[in-house]
């Protein structure tokens, strides 16, 4: 990957980057407020049950098959792009992961169709983002992502480390706010993180979405009691 390439990438992973990911606690704000996850040890524990049971198999699937499918001919990008994201809508059984993921992918096609080339020229992410507003798909974030990454030249092993290192980078910004972590303890997560993200990556290269599957029965049902709290400091 050439530098303008890893750049590209190190933009759209960003934590600066405005999907609104920090806004969405996928279910973690349920266990802080329950007790059940108070410590550092804990918040590792969720997030690698949720790379695992949810995000690898499903989500990083989907960016690899939106990328694939951004490399077709013109004729075939948007419709194999909406079929994806068709696959997912249904998959995202809990609505606060559905419409988090929603949210998050149509900011991303917003910010790409507006950055001019290679975007303008090669069309895909201003054909979906006009899907979006005609109501034709719902735009979800692995979807978009994985888009963007084909457009971008983005290799599909670089692209799903960074997705998956994005989804806990900003999931560890929530916990910070949750409970009484410092920083470091934040840091020391992320990094004990890296040989497992590296090992999923690896481990779903190559797969379409005929093979994508999700088990996460209690995150998903912690996101489902999120709205229910007396009080939130994330979005249900």
């Amino acid at each position: 990957m050439d530098a303008e390439t890893f750049l590209g990438l190190l933009h759209f992973s960003d934590g600066l980057f405005p999907v609104g990911s920090y806004a969405h606690s996928f279910g973690l704000e349920s266990y802080a407020a329950a007790g059940t996850i108070r410590d550092a040890a804990a918040v590792q524990s969720f997030l690698l049950s949720y790379l695992q049971g949810s995000v690898a198999p499903t989500d990083v699937v989907a960016v690899f098959a939106s990328r694939r499918a951004a490399l077709c001919d013109r004729p075939a990008r948007l419709g194999q792009c909406l079929s994806i994201d068709g696959t997912l809508d249904a998959v995202k059984s809990a609505s606060e992961f559905r419409d988090a993921s929603r949210q998050m992918g149509r900011q991303v096609l917003r910010i790409a169709s507006n950055l001019g080339e290679p975007f303008a020229s090669h069309g895909l992410t201003v054909n979906l983002l006009q899907a979006v507003e005609n109501d034709k798909t719902p735009a979800h974030h692995a979807m978009a992502f994985g888009a963007v990454g084909g457009v971008l030249g983005w290799p599909e092993l670089d692209m799903a480390c960074a997705y998956l290192y994005s989804t806990c980078a900003g999931l560890v910004a929530a916990a910070l706010r949750l409970l009484s972590l410092g920083q470091l303890a934040g840091q020391r997560i992320l990094w004990a993180l890296g040989p497992s993200i590296v090992k999923l990556a690896g481990e779903i290269q190559g797969k379409d979405m005929e093979e994508i599957w999700s088990f996460a029965p209690a995150i998903e049902i912690a996101a489902m009691r999120h709205e229910m709290l007396d009080a939130r400091l994330f979005r249900s």
